[in-house]
């Protein structure tokens, strides 16, 4: 039996050619559940000051911003193989069903820690539908037509990204509703994409092997949770040198190696080892990881520059995002569009990682005094980058897989791009963490400042804003230089990511 089409019982049948509109309807329930799922990740973060002031554990914030996080990218490559076995529809559903009850859960938490477990299994929600809208649209769309669809997909994604803290900050706002709102909302809509896919998504059932590689799931899951939890939590909850550091780094290398070996023995592995060996899997997974990198990063310290230099709100900070939101909406569908009629992919992700590449370098040039115009032209250009990027990169490992592997290829790469943008924020928070320090040692002991009586210790945007001048200056001054190095450390992930989509081949888009 050939490789690619192992697990598979009897004939598969050819699938259901689908019309116009109806892929539309598929469409518009893949991009509600996207849109739930993604503003969920995001809607927390303006919410987080309130809830902990609320039910208490200041000390445990970390977990409830890091949760959903980690469970979202160790449970992605486990949702592919499941619809493998089970099919995507009722994958699709569970995942839904899983996010709506957790989601309940987490507005009803009485105490930080329900909150956490709430959020962990919202995140696994997440995770699955992240992946499978992605793997439903390769089932039903063939590889030449689905840039035109693809594209409104990626612009979910951006939407979804500023929409989050957006709507977080209204609701927390809103004298009627409260933090519990935030978990709350997203239940009606995702329970209308639940209905949505139930009446439009008819795929053929396909009787498949139903043996689940549970040791190769337990070692992914392990690896990629350790490895999630240093990211996280280091330089939060512990030292980056201290023995709990050390413990998840070996854990995460030993799960590593028995994944390896697991996948490599394995009748049904769930990330086969053959997709590594695949030079169109394997360069664009190392896109995604830069692409997710520089695009996590950019966005979670953005907010920051905009709040703490400029003094900006957290809605008006969110706002101030809109350009990269109209640049990414109009760039993803527009070479969708360009991609379903000429048939032409990889120019649009070369050029897109040279767009990221240069708006890190803009970022990177952000004073004090930068003005509004100059702040949205910048995060357009990031907008632009990532909307000739992201579905594309999908588009291309989709083309070039078996249809035994379309599961399998893309929650691979949605891993590595969520594996990315975890290690992005980790590694520009560390960054931005020890250049602050220093630039303001340095800036304070250049102006013979002393500073106030509580230290030198920053809290919120707001405490900030109010501290005595002229340490406040100084404070501000060297925010700017620490956010300046994080940016200028991403021009070269995102030049990695150039390099790897240059050397992808462009295999014409099959047409069916």
């Amino acid at each position: 039996m050939d490789a690619a089409t192992k697990g598979v019982t009897g004939t598969e049948p050819e699938p259901r050619r689908y019309t116009h509109r109806q892929i539309l309807e598929i469409l518009a329930g893949l991009m509600v559940a996207m849109l739930t799922a993604m503003v969920s990740t995001s809607v927390v973060g303006t919410a987080l000051p309130t809830i902990v002031g609320d039910l208490g554990g200041q000390d445990q914030l970390a977990w409830v911003a890091s949760a959903s996080l980690l469970t979202m990218t160790a449970s992605t490559p486990l949702w592919g193989k499941l619809s493998d076995i089970f099919g995507r529809k009722l994958m699709f559903q569970t995942a839904l069903l899983v996010f709506v009850l957790a989601s309940v859960g987490a507005g009803l938490s009485q105490n930080i820690g329900q909150l956490i477990a709430a959020r962990a299994v919202q995140g696994l929600g997440v995770g699955g539908l992240s992946a499978l809208a992605q793997v439903i649209l390769g089932d039903v769309v063939p590889p030449r037509e689905r840039g035109r669809y693809a594209g409104y997909m990626g612009a979910t994604f951006g939407v979804a990204t500023v929409a989050g803290p957006l709507l977080g900050g209204f609701i927390v706002d809103a004298d009627a509703l409260g933090w519990r709102w935030c978990f709350y909302v997203c239940v009606p809509l995702a329970l209308v994409a639940f209905l949505i896919i139930q009446r439009v998504l008819k795929l053929p059932r396909i009787r498949r092997d139903t043996r689940l590689d549970l040791f190769g799931a337990f070692t992914i899951t392990g690896s990629a949770t350790a490895a999630m939890l240093v990211l996280s939590l280091g330089g939060k909850e512990f030292d980056w040198n201290s023995p709990w550091t050390v413990a998840l780094i070996a854990t995460a290398v030993v799960l590593l190696a028995l994944a390896v070996v697991a996948e490599r023995r394995a009748t049904e592995p769930i990330l086969p080892p053959r997709l590594f060996r695949d030079r169109t899997f394997a360069l664009a997974a190392t896109a995604s990881l830069c692409v997710g990198a520089a695009m996590f990063g950019g966005m979670i310290y953005l907010p920051q520059y905009l709040q703490i230099v400029k003094g900006m709100s957290p809605t008006a900070s969110g706002l101030m995002t809109l350009p990269m939101v109209i640049t990414m909406f109009v760039t993803s569908t527009w070479s969708g569009r360009i991609v379903t009629r000429t048939g032409r992919w990889k120019p649009f992700p070369v050029a897109g990682l040279l767009f990221v590449a240069a708006a890190m370098f803009l970022l990177s040039r952000l004073h004090t005094d930068s003005s509004a115009l100059v702040i949205g032209l910048d995060v357009a250009v990031l907008g632009a980058g990532l909307g000739l990027t992201l579905q594309i990169l999908i588009l291309a490992v989709q083309n070039a897989a078996a249809r035994a592997d379309l599961a399998a290829t893309t929650s691979g790469v949605s891993f590595f791009r969520n594996l990315g943008g975890a290690m992005g924020v980790a590694a520009f928070g560390a960054i931005l963490t020890g250049r602050l320090s220093s630039e303001l040692s340095s800036a304070l002991a250049a102006a013979h400042v002393r500073p106030p009586a509580g230290g030198t210790g920053l809290g919120s945007p707001e405490q900030i804003h109010n501290l005595p001048e002229p340490f406040k200056g100084l404070v501000l001054e060297s925010f700017t230089r620490a956010l300046e190095t994080v940016f200028m450390v991403g021009i070269p992930i995102a030049l990695l990511g150039f390099l790897a989509v240059l050397a992808l081949k462009e295999l014409p888009l099959r047409g069916r």
